[in-house]
């Protein structure tokens, strides 16, 4: 009986074996471009061609949607970039579509410490090329993140992209910081009503609007100033906040609050909208993307004069 059982069991590794032999397995860019094909055939992406600038060796997919400033010099891997971006995973699990918050902001040619695919490195050198360019761009699995995927927890909470997901990017190179901040504050009034008619514009490109009387202290640079303040991004999320009387000298805040807060007095109330070349410049901070444009609504309660011809409080 054992014996006729291993002559079966024999016999059908002889089968598989025989039948897998006749497959045809995909190599890995076969496989992403299988995906990419009927990725744009699903979708009805019209108008993207493959990229060649590599000898067709890179895979990636495109649509130029804005060539950008192109008598400007070429964008270098030694340059540092400042992009708006979105991503989707093709099996549609991760999507990052936030260009308020996914904003990049360093050299091109360090994009891989920065846990940026090479294939975004690649498509920026190869298809955006300038500063103002803006393109669709499909990234094959090999030259996003691989087998391993990125991300932590499961593909299926949707804050892990899996492994062998090929990748579809939008991509904007800002070319004009000070515009760009601009147009950014300009959509969130209109998104949200604030009323932008309302402020005052500042030769720096700050927005202000006070309330409240006008015979209090003023504020000066040296200022001690004790104020209630909420902190919103360019979503309306409230970032930070003080719901009691919070102590500052107003020299040590950022510029587009000290050329603000300079402008009202004891008592009064403010609304800043502030550029982010007046906020955390294109670097941003811990909880502040890269070139961020901010609200700040401040209420003043106290005004201390930190000069040095005495101490005067009101």
């Amino acid at each position: 009986m054992k014996k006729k059982l291993f002559t079966l069991l024999l016999f059908s590794t002889v089968i598989f074996a025989s039948c897998n032999k006749d497959k045809v397995y995909p190599n890995i860019k076969e496989y992403d471009d299988q995906q990419i094909q009927n990725y744009i055939s699903t979708n009805g992406l019209s108008g993207m061609v493959r990229d060649t600038s590599d000898s067709d060796t890179s895979g990636l997919y495109y649509q130029l949607i804005d060539k950008g400033l192109v008598d400007s010099p070429r964008i270098q891997y030694s340059d540092r970039v400042a992009m708006v971006y979105t991503i989707r995973s093709f099996d549609g699990r991760y999507i990052a579509t936030d260009t308020i918050i996914n904003h990049y902001y360093g050299f091109l040619g360090q994009f891989r410490t920065a846990n940026l695919p090479q294939g975004l490195q690649n498509a920026i050198y190869n298809v955006l090329k300038y500063k103002g360019a803006s393109a669709r761009i499909l990234i094959p699995s090999r030259m996003a993140y691989g087998v391993n995927g990125y991300g932590s927890g499961s593909s299926s909470s949707g804050n892990r992209i899996a492994g062998n997901q090929c990748l579809d990017y939008w991509v904007r190179i800002v070319a004009d910081q000070k515009a760009y901040d601009d147009l950014s504050i300009n959509k969130y009034a209109n998104a949200y009503g604030i009323g932008i008619t309302g402020y005052t514009k500042t030769a720096s490109g700050l927005y202000y609007k006070i309330s409240g009387s006008d015979t209090g202290r003023v504020i000066a640079k040296t200022s001690t100033v004790g104020v209630t303040y909420s902190l919103y991004n360019m979503n309306n999320t409230k970032l930070d906040e003080a719901t009691t009387s919070t102590s500052f000298v107003v020299e040590q805040l950022v510029p587009g609050v000290i050329e603000g807060l300079t402008k009202v007095r004891n008592g009064q109330t403010i609304s800043l909208l502030v550029p982010s070349g007046l906020a955390y410049g294109m670097s941003g901070s811990t909880s502040i993307p890269s070139f961020s444009s901010l609200r700040w609504d401040f209420s003043v309660s106290s005004v201390t004069s930190n000069s040095g011809g005495g101490v005067g409080e009101d």
